[in-house]
């Protein structure tokens, strides 16, 4: 197999190679999921990502420069509650617990970091889960360390290019696959236009996908609020929409045989009986029993892909400057957009890409960058196609620094 990174080892270490096997359209079986923003899972990564944020947006308007923090350990605890038709009420708050390490002084001067955290986490809250009562259903606690010495000197820099805090891999791929385009897209539907006309569907919406050859189904779980809703009739009925909204976006994607279940585990034997519903006060089963932690949920790509190289890392919370579990994460799925464009359509069938750093060493600089594609026509690529994309790599390397003000911007998500 013809590697044109050899040609280059003295820059940087990128490697481009072709793979002669089938894509993820092509296999029988494709799974993907995505938990919707008020998953117990995505609340707490969403919750660890705006207290980054406020931080760096902090720490610029100060002192002209982002220092160290990572906030990447939130928590949920699920609360109790009662739920009816008409409305019911939050018996035990949610518990919310954010834990990281923050720079709480520079140059004598104190900064309030519990403060910041504790604003960026209701602010989002209200947001997101708009029916929770942030005053009387939550109950908050931040805790805030200094970071280490020895990973607040790797938070230094080479010029102008910071260094890696860490030995750590990102990866990504690119174009979605039918059926992750279809599942990112229904939640995301649901929860903005479909929400306005029916207030009714709550943030805490699950998409899991399933692929068999030809056959699609979607599995949705979605929350309904309980004030929204007047009897059993109408909690059907509203599960209806959401079955035709989702019908109708998915038939934009696909001619593939289409069979979508909304809230399966429901039980109409009793009318009167609202626990057999997925009947909530707030639109989130963070309300009732269901936990949540950073790291758990999506990946940087707003997916979890069981079919695709995934990793682990909590991307959500790492500081934007030199963490490169964030860093690579969202690097990798960016630059595997910008080679699938680069191209003539559907000349890049599936690409994917791993980038592995070294702790201390410039986060331009990784130990490898491996790019494997996958053609329409499933034979190698050319050798100018492996150079174009050789150096749609590097200059993105060059410029790798513009991720962490795309992050702090909100430019870029991490779930």
């Amino acid at each position: 197999m013809y590697d044109l990174s050899l040609n280059y080892m003295m820059d940087r270490n990128i490697r481009v190679s072709s793979l002669n096997h089938s894509s993820v359209e092509d296999e029988s079986i494709e799974i993907v999921e995505r938990k919707g923003l008020g998953h117990p899972d995505s609340i707490c990564d969403g919750i660890a990502e705006a207290v980054s944020r406020s931080l760096c947006q902090f720490y610029l308007q100060e002192f002209g420069k982002i220092l160290h923090h990572n906030t990447d350990e939130a928590q949920l605890v699920a609360g109790n509650s009662i739920k009816k038709f008409g409305g019911g009420e939050i018996l035990k708050p949610i518990e919310i617990i954010v834990v990281g390490r923050a720079t709480t002084t520079y140059d004598g001067i104190s900064i309030p970091v519990i403060d910041i955290a504790t604003k960026a986490t209701k602010n989002y809250l209200r947001e997101t889960i708009p029916e929770l009562n942030v005053k009387t259903g939550v109950k908050l606690s931040v805790k805030f360390g200094e970071g280490s010495g020895a990973l607040q000197n790797v938070f230094g820099s080479l010029g102008n290019v910071p260094l890696s805090n860490d030995t750590s891999f990102g990866v990504g791929h690119a174009p979605l696959s039918e059926t992750e385009t279809i599942v990112l897209n229904v939640e995301r539907e649901l929860n903005t236009n479909f929400h306005t006309k029916q207030p009714a569907i709550g943030p805490d919406v699950k998409v899991m996908g399933l692929r068999e050859n030809d056959k699609l189904q979607l599995t949705i779980a979605a929350p309904l609020v309980d004030r929204y809703v007047d009897d059993m009739h109408h909690y059907q009925d509203i599960l209806h929409q959401i079955d035709e909204c989702a019908h109708e976006l998915a038939r934009k994607y696909t001619e593939k045989d289409l069979t979508i279940f909304v809230n399966t585990a429901d039980i109409y034997d009793d009318p009167s009986n609202v626990n057999n519903l997925y009947l909530t006060v707030t639109g989130t089963s963070a309300e009732h029993g269901d936990d949540g932690s950073v790291g758990r949920g999506n990946r940087a790509n707003g997916l979890i892909t069981p079919n695709r190289p995934m990793s682990m890392e909590a991307t959500s919370g790492k500081n934007p400057v030199n963490h490169v579990g964030k860093i690579y994460n969202l690097f990798s799925n960016d630059v595997a957009n910008k080679i699938v464009d680069s191209f003539p359509p559907t000349r890049i069938k599936d690409v994917s890409i791993r980038v592995l750093s070294q702790i201390s060493a410039p986060i331009d600089q990784p130990h490898v960058a491996d790019i494997k594609v996958v053609t329409d026509d499933g034979n190698s690529l050319s050798e100018a196609e492996q150079s174009q994309i050789f150096d749609i790599v590097n200059a993105n390397l060059d410029t790798i620094h513009t991720i962490t003000d795309r992050v702090v911007s909100g430019e870029l998500y991490t779930f």
